[in-house]
């Protein structure tokens, strides 16, 4: 059975890493700790007093003095894993993990979990290809060398790499190492640890160049172990579960996240906030338990997503130049029919186009495929959304026509604010739909709010949330003003219904009564 040597890097709250290094060891693992140099050497001492006793805990035999972004962080690491390494010869894994981290499984299922593969867990992407880094330097990281600690010493660091740019003096990367970058929660086999080791004795040049680069606990292990291990036997993934927000700050979770991180595919989760001593018990508690059962639903980071972004209202896409004063044209008429159940609205325009020949495209915006060739502009969602107006005059165009109708989502309002206040005659109807549980808990599986297996009690939670959401979308529309906007509802007659699909299309009642009566319109 798997036997974990957890690696603790941590500079504060001594009384938390007592607490959390007896709970890990209780379970028949180890501890190796590296407290920061830096750090309140009283705080040391208390744990060093309290955990030196227990035989499964190890401590790192130097400590350095640690920076973010700097060197140090790794070299604290390789001080703990090598004290890991030496004190715990029956240690098969080693997983990285800082004070602030708390299991969201039990002891028992992790180890089963890591018996299942022998594989190393490790994010490890390519650098430069991957994408991974967001904002801020990217290749500057490597090519050229940082003495200095941006947070503590940020003129001597800009100073020194302003030199080194107007200099020239970049530098190669090792000619046979290819950069990776990644998570540095990482979680690795015993084998795949004595192998780095080994390969820091041996490859000083590679040492070196890490040595100056910037946040190398991004790139060191994760480059080290994608060059020593076959690809094979990586899992390019972390087993911590940590969000990050728009602001690449991490995510802190508090004592109402219970339930929604024991469902996820993870095993540790960062960072739990200092306070919630409520959930530090129930998850502490969670590592010790037997035949504990997991529903993994997996939907921590669509939820999170989701939730902030609704109070956010603005344009995804900016309108571009050449696009703010172009019109559809004045002459004609766009149709713009809006649902949030997809398949009500592709069965009516279906039949508008049946009765009455009117040219129809069904969400366009949302749905790749369906347009014809119109020289690229069609190929990607991202792509129609840049250029919605050159879009639909060549639409137009195509079909040769000064009429056509369109299917839209009611969260694209402001797709519909553009389009009406457009030079050319725009309609919108909006079929209003009833939602029944069953139907926002579908939804909420489609769009990765919640999945298969997500508790009873998670969903009824989000169910109210949702159907705001949609009651909110419907409540813009009313409110936009547009010139002409009419709705169908599922709970009316054929005959009202009709009144307001006429004056929609400019047909006959008698026409719209038709396309109004499908039978089938509002089956689910």
């Amino acid at each position: 059975m798997a036997k974990i040597a957890f690696i603790l890097l941590t500079h504060k709250d001594p009384e938390g890493v007592i607490a959390q290094a007896e709970r890990l060891t209780a379970a028949g693992d180890y501890v190796s700790i590296h407290f920061d140099a830096r750090a309140n050497a009283e705080d040391f001492a208390r744990i060093h007093a309290a955990l030196a006793p227990n035989p499964s805990v190890s401590f790192a035999k130097r400590r350095c003095k640690c920076g973010w972004g700097e060197w140090s962080l790794v070299a604290a690491t390789l001080e703990a894993v090598k004290a890991a390494l030496e004190d715990f010869p029956e240690a098969t894994h080693f997983y990285m993990l800082s004070g602030d981290c708390m299991p969201v499984k039990s002891a028992e299922f992790a180890h089963r979990f890591l018996d299942a593969e022998n594989v190393d867990y490790i994010e490890s992407v390519d650098f430069f290809a991957s994408g991974w880094i967001k904002t801020g330097f990217k290749e500057e990281r490597l090519i050229y060398r940082h003495w200095f600690n941006e947070r503590s010493q940020p003129k001597r660091f800009y100073a020194a790499l302003a030199a080194q740019q107007k200099l020239g003096l970049t530098r190669k990367i090792p000619d046979d190492i290819q950069m990776m970058i990644g998570s540095q929660w990482w979680c690795l086999r015993r084998r795949t640890i004595e192998w780095v080791l080994e390969f820091t004795r041996k490859r000083r040049d590679v040492m070196r160049f890490f040595r100056t680069t910037w946040i190398p606990d991004e790139t060191f292990f994760q480059t080290l172990v994608r060059h020593l291990v076959p690809e094979k036997e990586i899992r390019s993934r972390t087993l911590t579960f940590l969000m990050f927000t728009d602001y690449g700050m991490p995510v802190t979770f508090y004592n109402d996240h219970y339930d929604l991180l024991l469902g996820q595919d993870y095993l540790f989760a960062r960072k739990i906030s200092p306070d919630a001593l409520a959930l530090k018990e129930r998850l502490g508690a969670l590592w010790q338990q037997k035949g504990a059962q997991f529903e993994i639903s997996n939907e921590g980071r669509a939820l999170f997503s989701f939730v902030t972004g609704r109070g956010r209202i603005g344009r995804r896409f900016g309108p571009r130049f050449w696009e703010r004063e172009a019109s559809l044209g004045r002459e004609r008429t766009l149709m713009i029919v809006v649902c949030k159940k997809w398949h009500v609205a592709k069965r009516l325009v279906e039949q508008v186009h049946h009765r009455t020949g009117l040219p129809v495209v069904e969400y366009l915006f949302n749905e790749a495929g369906g347009l014809p060739d119109l020289g690229g502009i069609e190929r990607t969602v991202e792509k129609r959304n840049r250029h919605r107006r050159a879009l639909l005059r060549m639409l137009f165009d195509h079909f040769g026509t000064d009429q056509m109708v369109i299917c839209l989502d009611p969260a694209a309002i402001e797709l519909m604010r553009d389009f009406t206040a457009d030079k050319c005659t725009t309609r919108v109807l909006e079929i209003a739909c009833d939602f029944t549980d069953d139907y926002l808990i579908g939804h909420a599986c489609r769009i990765g709010l919640a999945g298969e297996h997500s508790p009873r009690e998670v969903l009824d939670r989000l169910l109210p949330t949702i159907r705001n959401d949609l009651q909110y979308e419907s409540e813009q529309m009313r409110d936009a003003q547009f010139p002409v906007f009419l709705r169908m509802r599922q709970g009316a007659s054929p005959e009202e219904n009709a009144a307001a699909l006429a004056a929609f299309l400019g047909i006959e009642r008698e026409l719209a009564l038709e396309i109004a009566a499908t039978d089938y319109l509002f089956v689910d």
